[in-house]
């Protein structure tokens, strides 16, 4: 699979940080001294634990070596590792484990969750926020357009596992020992137009259909998804498009008396 693009991805980088900035502030930890985040993408995020917790050892983790590269450049005072988060071990108990947009990529949630819990000290916080978009029209009409011809035999299936319900997410966390809050945002953003969506997605949720075409075949399907989406966007009263964007958010306080 081509590797993530760094650049692509930052073009929205305000965007994407919001949510960053929002689960960041809900964490009620104050003395941190080793914080992972996981999947830290090109270090937007990282850098906000960075600052954050100034005196701490903070790790970030990323399956992408493109994005480790841009992190690492970003952000020098933090260590960067290329792993596989669901293989992860902390070589110390974790006050903060942070995924923020990550581990909606990722599956078995019923073992990943305990896995990362298991991971931190005693008052130890496992923040997480993943988009919960499945069903909106950005997501719905590429797997549409996807299963179409003559898409159906050059992609085939392609399948992003749903999210849990918080309800199961609630359960999950707490059976692990943890105390939970957990909320959920729907985000609009403001896009200039379909395009706008297009070029978004195209760093993220695009990735997996893109990767199954050849490079000649790719500006054919972005088309036809571009034109689909100018019908399910209507532009508002200024001529903009509104990008309805949940999210699920989740942060974890492990109690004092759990091992």
């Amino acid at each position: 699979m081509q590797d993530w693009d760094p650049q692509l991805y930052r073009q929205f980088e305000s965007e994407r940080t919001r949510p960053a900035q929002e689960l960041l502030a809900r964490i009620p930890v104050t003395d941190v001294r080793f914080a992972t985040d996981l999947g830290c993408g090109p270090g937007n995020s990282t850098e906000l634990l960075a600052r954050a917790w100034p005196d701490a050892q903070i790790y970030g983790l990323d399956s992408s070596e493109a994005m480790l590269a841009q992190a690492r450049e970003s952000v020098p005072r933090c260590t960067f590792l290329q792993e596989d988060i669901r293989r992860w071990r902390a070589t110390e108990p974790q006050q903060v484990i942070y995924a923020n947009a990550s581990l909606q990529w990722l599956d078995e949630h019923d073992r990943l969750l305990p896995h990362l819990t298991s991971q931190l000290d005693s008052g130890g916080a496992l923040a997480i926020q993943m988009p919960d978009n499945l069903q909106e029209p950005s997501h719905r009409l590429m797997r549409e357009i996807a299963a179409c011809d003559p898409w159906r035999q050059r992609i085939g299936e392609v399948e992003r596992k749903k999210l849990l319900t918080g309800e199961r997410y609630y359960d999950l966390l707490t059976q692990a020992g943890c105390e939970v809050d957990l909320w959920r945002t729907t985000y609009y953003h403001i896009m200039a137009d379909a395009q706008a969506i297009v070029d978004w997605l195209k760093a993220t949720g695009l990735r997996p259909f893109l990767n199954a075409l050849e490079p000649d075949e790719r500006p054919r399907f972005l088309e036809q998804y571009r034109q689909a989406l100018q019908q399910a966007y209507i532009p508002r009263a200024d001529g903009r498009i509104l990008l309805a964007f949940p999210r699920l958010f989740i942060v974890a306080v492990k109690k004092a008396s759990s091992r």
